[in-house]
């Protein structure tokens, strides 16, 4: 019989109230975030009457948590997890309450939004690794894929219903995505005060010395550095993927209701994506990881085709399908296989990486809307796709690669 590490019985995953619980108060927090991503350009949009401005915030949002990243992965490796997510929450539920009071009473600033978008993307350089070391506290081994596969429901399901709802709030009252997304960010807080992990232990003895001893555990080993790169070539040509398809409808004169519909298949892809994990899982994690980064080549290439929003939709969810299964992937090749106390940092050293895939794509998909027209943009980002693929695919080592437990 199965046994945790108190002793007890294991008890299935829907029954672990202490997982559920974070799930819960995690999956309300990142709808809150959904829903107030919308209104943060369009606040500003309504401050400032400028789109450079509007952009502005994601910028500084996107570069606090990149440059935060490594120093966050030792400072989680050295302090109490639960610790560092309840201070993170409280301090982001502090930082939105501020601006949602300011834009209440009508006297929210450009330079205050900036200083909340700091505070949001430097939180979230601590809160994710955190969190995800504290689901591995409280889940037995067992069943943590499983519990990760739940994981990327919940950024789904967030993904799908706080965009329109937040759109919807912020043409009720412009403040309240803002005020909603308080009240998630209290209610993440009080789940993970609830939620009582096992102590530490002796770890901090043995932790990293250096914020760069994550990056260097990831690039020793040849299957992982190759996982990390696909995870970071996705990541370059994903984060502009919502930006390139609203041009794309934009020219086919698509009204902006149906280009929202369009972008849906984004989130509903992941949710269909989820039971895919397991067969996925099936073959092996080289199959697994080149597959998922092809399977982005014809999404590219057909984009190009002005068939209408429905076709996009369809190449959108198609584009998603296979990420649940990469998440977890990368979960097991590389955040399973590093001792306790170094995990943190390349869990921070893995998203770091990845991360900084987004604001270099996002510019050169900028660049190439800017020059060329969107069907020549779009070739040209399936054949960079289709290269990168062709590259890893001749690397024996990552084709050849086995599950841990299989080695």
């Amino acid at each position: 019989m199965s046994m945790d590490i108190t002793g007890s019985r294991t008890v299935p995953l829907r029954r672990n109230w202490r997982f559920q619980a974070l799930w819960i108060g995690s999956t309300t927090g990142f709808l809150g975030m959904e829903a107030a991503d919308v209104g943060y350009p369009l606040v500003i949009l309504a401050i400032t009457g400028s789109p450079a401005h509007a952009s502005l915030f994601g910028f500084v949002q996107l570069s606090a948590l990149i440059m935060l990243g490594l120093p966050a992965g030792r400072i989680i490796d050295r302090r109490d997890r639960r610790r560092v997510l309840l201070l993170v929450e409280g301090v982001r539920f502090l930082a939105v309450t501020s601006a949602a009071v300011a834009l209440a009473m009508q006297e929210l600033t450009l330079a205050h939004l900036l200083i909340v978008a700091a505070i949001l993307g430097g939180g979230g350089a601590l809160s994710g690794p955190a969190r995800m070391l504290i689901v591995r506290e409280i889940v037995p081994p067992e069943q943590l894929t499983a519990a990760l596969t739940q994981e990327e429901v919940r950024d789904n399901l967030a993904t799908l219903l706080g965009a329109p709802l937040g759109g919807f709030l912020f043409g009720v009252r412009q403040f309240l995505p803002f005020a909603l997304s308080a009240v998630t960010f209290a209610v993440s807080w009080i789940a993970v005060l609830i939620v009582r992990v096992p102590a530490k232990g002796a770890a901090e003895e043995s932790a990293p010395s250096g914020w760069l001893d994550g990056v260097r555990m990831l690039f020793r080993d040849p299957v992982l550095r190759a996982a990390t790169l696909v995870v970071a070539a996705l990541n370059t040509v994903g984060a502009p993927l919502m930006l390139i398809t609203i041009v794309v409808l934009r020219d086919q004169q698509i009204p902006p209701w149906q280009t929202g519909l369009a972008l849906s298949g984004l989130a509903v892809g992941g949710l269909l994506g989820a039971p895919l994990v397991r067969p996925l899982h099936g073959l092996r994690p080289g199959i697994v990881l080149l597959g998922v980064l092809l399977s982005q080549v014809p999404v590219f290439a057909l984009l190009a085709v002005p068939l209408g929003p429905w076709w996009v939709f369809a190449l959108l969810l198609w584009a998603m399908l296979g990420l649940p299964a990469l998440g977890v992937l990368i979960d097991v090749l590389i955040f399973r296989q590093v001792p306790d106390d170094r995990r943190g940092s390349v869990i921070a050293a893995t998203t770091t990486i990845a991360g900084i895939g987004a604001p270099v794509g996002s510019a050169a998909a900028g660049l190439l809307l800017q020059f060329l027209a969107p069907s020549i943009a779009l070739l040209l980002v399936a054949v960079v796709l289709a290269l990168a693929g062709a590259y890893l695919a001749s690397n024996p080592g990552l084709r050849q690669a086995r599950w841990p437990e299989q080695r």
